[in-house]
């Protein structure tokens, strides 16, 4: 057991991660009792508005879209510490001054989009930076575990914010929350101001400006099918079949006409699988392959397509354990992909590019998932982008065999199998040693 938990946590060991990951921990527990309270703030302001509920969510991701290349740049230009300084300084200001506004009960709808598109813009320069940042803090084969514990900590502040919210709504009111949550949320300041920068793993100067171009990242991306597949992938699954905001809460209410409780059960189950989905990842030491990916991209797809036939409530539950599983699982491969064969000085502006098919399509994602639940119920929202999902980890599957010149056998006696016979370059590209 204590050499499980050894492996499960080495990065820990590590001063400067250790360090950065409680920091994350604390803020991340302080955001969602923030999103948490300021969910329920929006529906007192605007007489239980669900139109003003998606206002809130969109102008917390449209920065994403705007701004998350300009951080990747950044990320490449600057100390990425001192970045991470600023933005969450800014951060933190601002959701200082909303709480401020909320305790002394002056806030109106309004200021609510305002800080929203505040915090979203503080939070669309972070993102790239902070998912950079993290090879800095630990040497290369740590970093699969790294990002996986990170992956972790998000998934237990996603578990445990909003239950803290919910007790504190109920004890002290709207108000104190924020105020509390904005006192965690300041944490990451002290974190990074505490790191010892001499113990950080950086790989030559900063780039140039002239060298640090949004267009060149994308054009090495372009030239680098490893990364490609990774990142169209999850562009395709980000988009079409993580809206499970959107549709578990249709779910939950529309379909099987449960309460709020019965929705925080649907959540709480997705968000458990996801927790030891990412705790699975922790054990990886090497760059994962493409196949793994694609596996990881097949399983979770037939999961969510399980999901919307469900037949009752306590089934969905069930399933969506395994889903919220192989939805991280799938997340931190193509991440871990990405960040291990991407060279170092490209690293923010691909980066960049990761977060913003993963997050900023999630406006669209949800519309489209919103509309179709509509017009042609809540279950087919969820089992289509279950087949699209199928169909784009079919998609990616035949690129990847022409490109590496692999191929799939079908045999049939003494009994069926399907075996993957892969060329010697293509073994070549998957093996450990792989950062550029």
């Amino acid at each position: 057991m204590r050499a499980v938990l050894s492996t499960t946590f080495r990065s820990l060991q590590v001063r400067n991660y250790r360090i950065f990951s409680t920091g994350q921990l604390v803020k991340l527990v302080g955001v969602w009792m923030m999103f948490t309270a300021q969910d329920w703030l929006v529906l007192d302001l605007s007489g239980n508005s669900p139109g003003a509920l998606g206002m809130v969510t969109a102008l917390q991701f449209i920065p994403v879209l705007l701004l998350t290349l300009w951080g990747g740049k950044l990320a490449d230009r600057y100390d990425k510490r001192a970045l991470l300084i600023v933005a969450n300084a800014i951060f933190a200001v601002t959701a200082i001054v909303f709480a401020a506004l909320v305790a002394v009960g002056v806030v109106v709808l309004w200021h609510v989009f305002l800080f929203a598109l505040l915090l979203g813009a503080a939070s669309a320069i972070e993102t790239p930076v902070r998912q950079a940042f993290v090879s800095e803090l630990v040497e290369l084969p740590l970093l699969p575990n790294a990002l996986a514990l990170s992956a972790a900590t998000f998934n237990t502040a996603r578990i445990g914010g909003p239950a803290l919210a919910g007790v504190a709504l109920a004890l002290f009111g709207t108000g104190p929350v924020f105020l509390i949550a904005t006192v965690l949320a300041i944490a990451p300041v002290f974190s990074y101001w505490r790191m010892r920068p001499a113990d950080l793993h950086r790989s030559g100067k900063p780039v140039k400006a002239g060298d640090a171009k949004i267009v060149d990242g994308l054009r090495y991306v372009w030239k680098r099918q490893d990364l490609l597949l990774p990142i169209g992938l999850m562009a395709a699954i980000g988009m079409i079949g993580f809206n499970f905001p959107v549709t578990l809460a249709a779910l939950a209410k529309i379909h099987f006409h449960a309460g709020p409780s019965s929705f925080g059960l649907l959540t709480t189950a997705l968000a458990a699988g996801a927790l030891v989905g990412a705790l699975a990842g922790s054990g990886r030491r090497t760059r994962p392959g493409a196949y793994r990916v694609l596996g990881a991209a097949l399983a979770f797809s037939v999961f969510e397509v399980a999901v919307g036939f469900a037949p009752t409530f306590a089934v969905a539950m069930i399933l969506l354990v395994p889903t919220g599983f192989f939805s991280i699982y799938l997340a931190q491969a193509c991440n871990h992909r990405v960040q291990m064969g991407v060279d170092a000085r490209y690293r923010g502006r691909v980066m960049a590019l990761y977060v913003l098919v993963f997050l900023g399509t999630t406006p669209a994602g949800a519309t489209l998932a919103g509309w179709w639940g509509e017009h042609f119920g809540v279950p087919s929202s969820i089992w289509a982008a279950g087949i699209v999902c199928l169909v784009a980890t079919a998609a990616a599957l035949l690129w990847q065999l022409r490109a590496s010149g692999d191929r799939l056998s079908v045999q049939a006696d003494p009994r069926p199998r399907l075996t993957l016979i892969r060329t010697p370059a293509a073994e070549e590209e998957d093996r450990p040693a792989v950062a550029a």
